[in-house]
């Protein structure tokens, strides 16, 4: 069950900082742990650069979700970007084609609950994540 949600344009460093600070916000109203919030903060940083540096920009919606037992939130990073050729070797510790926080895609997929990707050479990526208070 979505509750709200808000979409934000990434097309420049200081949108990456808006995602940030967006899903800082509304980790604190979901009642995430500290600890959480901090962790789904890093993942969002490295997702929303990663949207930005490699797939030339796009979007990435937050929204608070609820399943029943508890609530979360539910972040959609989205490009028209060149997708990710061998995904693979995209989720191999330490690879990096880039100078981001090295966390890459494995780190972030890491710190969440929940990390779907959908992506084609040629057709953009989309990356789903989900963070569920404990």
């Amino acid at each position: 069950m979505n509750q709200q949600g808000e979409l934000i344009q990434v097309n420049s460093d200081q949108d990456v900082v808006r995602v940030r600070q967006l899903v800082r916000t509304v980790a604190v109203a979901v009642k995430l742990s500290l600890v959480d919030q901090t962790k789904l903060v890093t993942a969002a940083s490295e997702l929303a650069r990663n949207t930005l540096v490699y797939g030339g920009g796009g979007t990435v919606e937050v929204t608070t979700v609820d399943n029943g037992r508890r609530p979360g939130i539910r972040i959609v990073f989205a490009d028209q970007g060149p997708g990710i050729v061998d995904l693979d070797l995209a989720f191999t510790d330490g690879y990096t084609t880039g100078s981001g926080l090295g966390l890459g895609l494995s780190g972030a997929r890491r710190l969440v609950d929940e990390f779907d990707i959908v992506t084609a050479p040629g057709a953009g990526t989309s990356i789903t994540v989900t963070k569920w208070c404990r």
